[in-house]
């Protein structure tokens, strides 16, 4: 079952004060399911899993209606403030509905680089688990110490780090990125999206993002790696067709069903109803 393991839909209208602004012209418009279908068609792609753009559980709700009457979402990254007193009781009702497969904090652009570190996590940590929910990393290099805290003090609880940390592609890369994520890869519980790089590329393109996909392949292994497209923002550096073309040849092809599909499964339980 071919999967893209991330993208996203948004109304415009949705997004007063929130990014993307204005300038970035290429995505500052609605996307839907119905924008993203001829591209799955396109590409072979027969599920998805739709993720979280804004802290607001209404987002959470929308997606998780927009997944029962879609067949293709296969599975949805929400939101809910994890910190928050009633964070269990809001996981587990949020877990009620099947379409729920993992929960992700905005975490990138926190002013807080140890966030994640914070033992008062635990509760929310624990019923994630607790409900076979994954946790999906959106971090960036500096954050990396303080997720592998996190993902030591929870070795149950499925991690997903999104966008291989998103790397400083453009600036020459991130000093210390591959350490950092290295340390992560040794953790049986932590996987890593294929998705993202291009974006953070810039000029360079798809043959500057070749040295950091190999790496992420080599660290976590064909079992722990999960192609996604990052689609809409991924219309800011290229196409949908042109990132999985350059993917695939990247990895190698007797990798293809995991990369590509069954890690999604079997990382976001998708093939539980």
């Amino acid at each position: 079952m071919p999967i893209d393991a991330h993208h996203h839909l948004w109304r415009i209208a949705d997004r007063a004060g929130y990014w993307p602004p204005p300038d970035l012209a290429a995505i500052h418009r609605d996307f839907t399911l119905d924008d993203l279908a001829p591209l799955l068609t396109a590409g072979g792609i027969d599920g998805t899993v739709l993720v979280q753009t804004l802290e607001d559980e209404a987002e959470t709700d929308a997606m998780l209606a927009l997944a029962a009457r879609a067949p293709v979402i296969r599975g949805v990254v929400g939101w809910t403030d994890l910190k928050a007193p009633d964070a269990p009781a809001t996981i587990a009702r949020l877990a009620r509905d099947p379409h729920l497969k993992g929960l992700r904090p905005m975490l990138q652009d926190h002013p807080d680089d140890a966030w994640i570190a914070d033992p008062v996590l635990a509760p929310a940590a624990d019923a994630m688990v607790a409900h076979g929910l994954a946790f999906d990393a959106l971090v960036r290099p500096r954050q990396l110490d303080a997720l592998l805290t996190f993902a030591i003090r929870h070795p149950n609880l499925r991690i997903v780090v999104d966008h291989g940390a998103k790397p400083e592609i453009a600036a020459g890369g991130t000093p210390g990125w591959r350490e950092a994520m290295a340390a992560l890869a040794a953790r049986p519980n932590v996987w890593c999206k294929l998705s993202g790089l291009l974006t953070e590329a810039g000029e360079g393109g798809a043959e500057a993002v070749r040295p950091y996909a190999e790496a992420i392949l080599d660290l976590f292994g064909p079992a722990r790696v999960l192609w996604g497209s990052d689609w809409p923002v991924l219309d800011l550096a290229g196409s949908y067709e042109g990132w999985l073309r350059h993917c695939r040849a990247l990895v190698p092809p007797a990798h293809h069903d995991a990369v590509f599909g069954g890690n999604a499964v079997s990382v976001y339980r998708l093939d539980h109803a």
